[in-house]
Order: structure tokens, then C-alpha cells, then sequence
């Protein structure tokens, strides 16, 4: 019954938030035309752009940041509810996982696909690479939770069952047509309207194209000979965002407008009051540190931005693997939640992030006076990003660059950054670097069920841990490495590949 709740719940959310874009998002594409839209003849890029936009920013601020966050130990269950206690066990099943697939595809790829197509007719080259580059963003986001996308024979209507690729070919292909679409445009050029960059010219998109491409490939790394040169003319020409990609003033106090993650999880307006998320104890034992005495011995100066205090005014953090329903200790007031509010951003990539990537390359190239040059800068972009710029110099002393041991600074620094702003791409970066790893302490010795209490003075900072009780296809000392076919998928395509037991940690091509 709760889980049909919440899918009807999200089915509403979603359709209001669509209806900023000021018209139906994908009834052209039907056989009954809706009277009321627009019809296909009368589509433009404008009309189209809000609506592909808000499909994405639907889901990957929502549907893609809950797991994630989940599976990442960003977050633990709250007392009592039981709407993600799979995602804290690292378990997604194919039903679940069709929900962000179909609003993928549907409203997003579909949209972008058609606004591509009327852009080149049009020779509209700015909205052609800010279709382009949003297109390639929402490609990846399925990558990297499948592995096995379709992509050569996607969007066909004649082939209702198109092949899966394997992610390096669409990784792939990714590059190409990012790099297609960069070589027709101009800064100048027009966009179409949208609510990413406002309407502006081509050059945040120029940019944000370039920070998307040195993603990418910096994932290719180890899988593609070539891509170590491509890396390094990129970042020579130095033409990245200087602000994080987020729609952040599109969002209204108003039913359906808020931010969706904020609409899902924290807001009323749809009758519901249940809670469902709180804080990791490994995320605030991380950035919240203290010694045998519980004297706090650092505090992270984002915590406050990234978290609020429980009901006595402090930071705590649960356990992954339960939702302490037996617990009379720890109560749902006991537990602090993120910090989110109906206008929070939805960050599709950060300063931040880019500025960790390059810290990465220099890193790779045994150049460690650059490698900390940026890494420094990548959390001075987080911390300001999180409005406590003057707070960077703390941090930086705390988790300061370690050339010899690069891959653990950076992962760590970088799941720190993300915890509160993008849980999915925290995801992806733990598989891909291997850091946070797991410490030696399971969620058993945590929580203790049976005393009913909790143990934070065993956890060591900076570490993942097996969840109390963990999805026995993952296993301990895991994290769950890819998402099961949605069954909205292979349900209907004869072509869709098989998933067994043993893929829910096999790691990506990127990630090997």
C-alpha cells in the first residue's frame, strides 16, 4: 500500500512540475493529439526546451538522488517507515529502477531528440549543443546505473525492441556527438529558451558541454588508450563553467513547483507527513569528528549546509540496513535530515567536481604541485558553493592532497563535497575510485539491536561499512555496483540482455 502511495505521489509531483514548462511535454508525440497542446506542426525548440528539462532535473534530483544518497551512506532509514529500508540494504529491484528509466526516456530523450532534430533543420547551432549536451548528460546518468543502455537503435518508434550497447560504446559515442555539436556553434549563437542558463547565449553551454566531455572521459580512463591527450588539450583550453550547472530559479513555493526532491520528501502538499530520510553515521562521523571524550575535535564548516540537527540541536546519523522499528531509544527525533527547502538547486555538475577531475589528471601525470593546486581549488568551490568559502582553509588541513595516495584524498574529499548537493555522482565516483573503502566495523557493531544501542565511537572517518542487514546479492564490504534492468524495459524488448545474481557487483566498464 506505501509503495503505491509513493508511486502515485510521484506520478502528481512529476506532472505538476512539467507544467512549468507551459505545455504538454510529450503529447505530440501520441496518436491522439491532446486539443489543448500544441500540435506538431506548431512545435518549437522553445516550447520543447522547459518541458525536456524539467524531465531531467525531475529525476535526476529525485528519483536517481534517493538511492544514491542511500547507497553512497549519505543517508540511513528514519524510525519506523519502510519506503527505502531496501535502498539501505544497497538493494534496487527491477521495478524500482523503471521509474527513472521511463521519465528518462520518455520526457527527457524523446524531447531532446525532437528539439535536435528542429534545432539542425533550423540551423539553430546554440539550442542544437544545449540539446546535444543535455541529451549526452541524461545518456550517461542511465549508463551509470545500467552498464547496458540502448542507444545505436534508441528512440526508433519502428523498433520496439532496440539493442542494448555496452556503456564504453556509448560512452563512445557520447564524445562524438559532444564534440560534433561544439564544432557548429558560436558563444554568440542563440539558445533556445530554457532554465538552465536563462536564456542565454551558447557559451554556458559551450562550457558546460566541456566540463560534461572531461567527465566522461575521465571515466573512460584505464578503458580508452587515447583519452589521457584528449584529457590534457581539454583542460589546456580551459573553457569550464566558473559557476555550478544547477537549475536553481525555477523552483516556487507553489504545489508542484517546489524542487523535487523537496516535493517527495519534505513538503506536505500532497497530504503526506511520513519522514523517510535522515543522515548517515558514516557522513556525520566524518565531517563531524570527535575523540574518546566526545570533545569534537573538527567540524566540517559545510555540516550546517548540508544537514540539520536533530530536535535536541545536534548532528546525528544512523545506521544503514534498518529502520530501527524495535528501537524505544532512538526515535525519528532522535536522527538529524538533510538540509533541503522547496527552491534548493538541482546540481547536474559542479565546480567543484570539475576542478576534482583535473586534480585527478595532474595527478596521473606525477605533476602533484598541480594536482593540489586544484584539488585546493575544488574544495574551496565546495565549501563556497555551500556559502562558507572562508571556511575551505580548515578543510583543507584536515583532508590535505596526498600525491602517493591521490585516489583516497580525492575520493574522499569528493564524497564529502557531494553529500549534500549530488548524491548520484558520489555514487559514481566511490565505485570508480574505490574511496571511501570499507573500514573494519560492520552496521552490527554500530547499532546494537539488541541492547538497543548505538556505538558511534567505533566508526572511523572516512569509511563506508556493511549495512545491518545487507542485500545478500551484494554482500559485505560492497557497495552495489549497478542497477537491474527496469522491467518497463526488458518487459517488452526481446533484445534486452538477461541480469544475473552475480551483476549486482560486477563493476562498470569504468570501474574495473
Amino acid at each position: 500500500m506505501k509503495e503505491d502511495y509513493r508511486m502515485k505521489k510521484l506520478a502528481i509531483i512529476t506532472t505538476i512540475i512539467l507544467g512549468l514548462a507551459t505545455t504538454s511535454c510529450d503529447s505530440y508525440l501520441d496518436i491522439n493529439q491532446d486539443p489543448n497542446s500544441p500540435s506538431e506542426g506548431n512545435m518549437t525548440t522553445s516550447i520543447l526546451m522547459p518541458a525536456a528539462e524539467m524531465g531531467i532535473a525531475a529525476t535526476y534530483g529525485n528519483l536517481l538522488r534517493i538511492p544514491a544518497g542511500y547507497f553512497s551512506q549519505h543517508y540511513a532509514h528514519m524510525f519506523g517507515t519502510s519506503n527505502y529500508v531496501d535502498y539501505s540494504q544497497f538493494n534496487m529491484s527491477p521495478v524500482r529502477s523503471g521509474s527513472a528509466y521511463s521519465q528518462i526516456n520518455r520526457v527527457g530523450l524523446k524531447n531532446l531528440q525532437t528539439i535536435r532534430s528542429l534545432a539542425e533543420e533550423n540551423e539553430e547551432w546554440g539550442t542544437y549543443l544545449a540539446a546535444t549536451t543535455l541529451r549526452c548528460f541524461a545518456l550517461q546518468v542511465l549508463v551509470d546505473c545500467y552498464g547496458s543502455i540502448p542507444y545505436t537503435e534508441a528512440l526508433d518508434i519502428n523498433n520496439p525492441s532496440p539493442h542494448y550497447d555496452d556503456g564504453a560504446t556509448v560512452y563512445a559515442g557520447l564524445i562524438s556527438e559532444l564534440e560534433e555539436a561544439l564544432a557548429k556553434v558560436s558563444p554568440t549563437d542563440r539558445v533556445a529558451t530554457n532554465f538552465l542558463f536563462s536564456g542565454q547565449n551558447a557559451l554556458p553551454w559551450i562550457q558546460f558541454a566541456n566540463a560534461l566531455k572531461l567527465k566522461i572521459m575521465s571515466r573512460e580512463v584505464g578503458a580508452v588508450a587515447e583519452v589521457e591527450s584528449k584529457i590534457g588539450a581539454l583542460i589546456a583550453e580551459n573553457n569550464f563553467p566558473s559557476a555550478d550547472v544547477a537549475y536553481t530559479d525555477c523552483w516556487s513555493n507553489e504545489t508542484g513547483q517546489m524542487n523535487p526532491y523537496y516535493s517527495e520528501e519534505f513538503s506536505t502538499a500532497f497530504g503526506s507527513t511520513q519522514i523517510n530520510v535522515t543522515a548517515n553515521m558514516a557522513i556525520i562521523g566524518t565531517m563531524l569528528q570527535k575523540n574518546g571524550e566526545g570533545e569534537v575535535t573538527y567540524r566540517d564548516p559545510r555540516l550546517g549546509s548540508f544537514f540539520d540537527t536533530n530536535s535536541s540541536g545536534e548532528y546525528v546519523g544512523g545506521v544503514s540496513g534498518t529502520n530501527f522499528s524495535t528501537s524505544t531509544n532512538f526515535k525519528a527525533a532522535y536522527w538529524c535530515r538533510p538540509t533541503m527547502k522547496y527552491n534548493s538547486p538541482v546540481y547536474l555538475l559542479q565546480v567543484a567536481e570539475t576542478e576534482f577531475f583535473i586534480a585527478e589528471y595532474y595527478a596521473r601525470q606525477n605533476n602533484s604541485a598541480q594536482a593540489e593546486a586544484h584539488y585546493n581549488a575544488a574544495i574551496q568551490a565546495s565549501c563556497a558553493s555551500a556559502g562558507v568559502g572562508t571556511g575551505a582553509a580548515e578543510v583543507i588541513a584536515k583532508f590535505p592532497y596526498n600525491q602517493a595516495n591521490y585516489k583516497q584524498c580525492i575520493g574522499i574529499s569528493k564524497w564529502i563535497a557531494l553529500a549534500g548537493t549530488n548524491n548520484f555522482e558520489s555514487w559514481c565516483e566511490l565505485r570508480r575510485l574505490k574511496y571511501p573503502a570499507f573500514g573494519s566495523v560492520s552496521g552490527a557493531d554500530l547499532y546494537d539491536s539488541d541492547e538497543d544501542k548505538l556505538n558511534t565511537q567505533l566508526y572511523s572517518p572516512g569509511t563506508l561499512y556493511t549495512p545491518i542487514s545487507v542485500f545478500e546479492k551484494v554482500g559485505s564490504n560492497q557497495v552495489i555496483q549497478r542497477w537491474p534492468y527496469p522491467s518497463v524495459s526488458t518487459s517488452s524488448n526481446s533484445n534486452a540482455p538477461v541480469f544475473n545474481d552475480a551483476d549486482y557487483k560486477t563493476p562498470l566498464f569504468w570501474a574495473k
